[in-house]
């Protein structure tokens, strides 16, 4: 069992020549991205990372400002190139673009067909059914002596709310959470049958993720908009089948296999990852978890900075359309920008003593969901609440809460995931 990385670790000098963002194997401890984040924010925060050939290289854009400022302009820095690291041909990327890799009005009108269902409003209503669904979880997991919290409730909850959302059985649910693993585990050995950067993976590279596991998730779409074809049922599918984008432009059948999909992985990456990551900190952090305890109604503001603290994203890519200059720094059209949204919520320029984790932290103006440009996070407000919820009923019930065994990390510089968080409690 390891012990929890502490701020002196992570403000420990890193030579900059020591930095690379493209190796995953960096992302593993818990402590190196921080480091070599800290040394690009002070050293480089625009920085070319060269990758081994036959790839290309990226900038790698760290400080909150900088992140900002691409994100809001769209037309220089636009999304509509892949929003990961890999590198693609035009006919790759047509065949795999989604909304997140759509601009302009396009994006809006795409964005709009489910935007009414995710608005802080709407989400409100669902949280009745959310405690009850939160409580039911909650209590199959606890007092049965240690388990793993990331598998049992941090995977569980997301993929069981939009389960909801879909109007799918509850038995579909492990199928959902196996898919979204094998995704966002493509660079993982143990999650991947086929690994994003092996020969393998080129027959591949038209699905996202360079993934197998798409063509599942499309089957599993279709079947459903098949049902839902023509009908009046509200569920996320029957929006997306039974309406016609606000531009005119009907959905083909590879906007709808993109569409399902993205929800798919998005429905669990922020909200699973920050409830695994939230619960690692308060048991790092124990006068954290007393104050809580102490103080329920600090709940919903600690909300923020457990987002700001988890990060689930570690990045989000953009393509230059022209060239720029950036931080100092030559940008050519063409070149990957990549925003580091982790690194800019550490920013210290930004967070003062970012790397302690605070519950009473307020005015958090953190990245996670986006730089509050066009492509924000849809379901902000519901990961929010989900997090609201399953800590205002997790925590009463503890007694006393401590690790039971090594915490193990998803092998990603995309995701910043953990894989195993193994507990044991004693209840209140």
């Amino acid at each position: 069992m390891t012990n929890p990385p502490c701020a002196q670790e992570i403000e420990e000098p890193l030579p900059l020549e020591e930095v690379d963002l493209s190796d995953c194997d960096k992302f593993l401890d818990g402590v190196t991205p921080w480091r070599m984040f800290r040394t690009l924010r002070r050293h480089a925060p625009v920085h070319w990372q060269s990758v081994p050939e036959p790839g290309r290289g990226f900038w790698a854009v760290t400080r909150h400002e900088d992140i900002v400022r691409v994100e809001g302009d769209t037309e220089t820095f636009t999304g509509t190139k892949l929003a990961t690291l890999e590198d693609a041909d035009d006919e790759q990327v047509a065949a795999r673009r989604s909304l997140a890799e759509t601009d302009g009005p396009r994006h809006t009108a795409l964005r709009h067909l489910l935007q009414r269902r995710f608005t802080r409003r709407a989400v409100a209503d669902c949280e009745e059914s959310l405690r009850h669904l939160t409580g039911e979880i909650l209590d199959a997991a606890l007092g049965k002596g240690p388990f793993d919290f990331a598998t049992t409730v941090s995977a569980a909850l997301p993929i069981h709310v939009f389960a909801r959302f879909l109007d799918v059985p509850h038995s579909d649910t492990e199928k959902l959470i196996t898919y979204t693993g094998q995704m966002f585990g493509n660079t993982d050995p143990e999650y991947a049958e086929v690994l994003r950067d092996s020969k393998e993976a080129q027959q591949y590279r038209h699905l996202p993720y360079s993934s197998p596991v798409a063509l599942d998730v499309y089957s599993f779409g279709r079947e459903l908009a098949a049902r839902r074809r023509n009908g009046d049922g509200t569920d996320l599918v029957s929006l997306l089948v039974n309406q016609v984008p606000k531009d005119g432009v009907p959905l083909t059948q590879a906007d709808f296999d993109n569409y399902f999909l993205t929800l798919v992985v998005a429905s669990s990456e922020t909200t699973q990852h920050a409830i695994s990551h939230t619960l690692l900190a308060l048991i790092d952090h124990p006068q954290q978890l007393a104050r809580l305890q102490e103080d329920p109604s600090l709940i919903p503001g600690a909300v923020e900075e457990f987002l700001r603290w988890a990060s689930p994203a570690y990045h989000i890519r953009r393509t230059a359309t022209r060239d720029i200059e950036l931080g100092g720094k030559p940008v050519k059209a063409g070149d990957k920008v990549v925003l580091w949204l982790a690194s800019g919520n550490r920013d210290e320029r930004v967070f003062d003593r970012p790397h302690d984790f605070d519950v009473t932290r307020r005015d958090v103006e953190h990245l996670t969901f986006g730089a509050n440009g066009p492509h924000m996070c849809l379901g902000n407000w519901l990961a929010r609440l989900e997090l609201h919820i399953l800590f205002e009923e997790l925590l009463p019930r503890l007694a006393e809460i401590r690790l039971a065994g090594e915490v193990q990390r998803l092998r990603s510089n995309y995701v910043n995931a953990i894989k195993r968080l193994p507990v044991d409690l004693t209840l209140a």
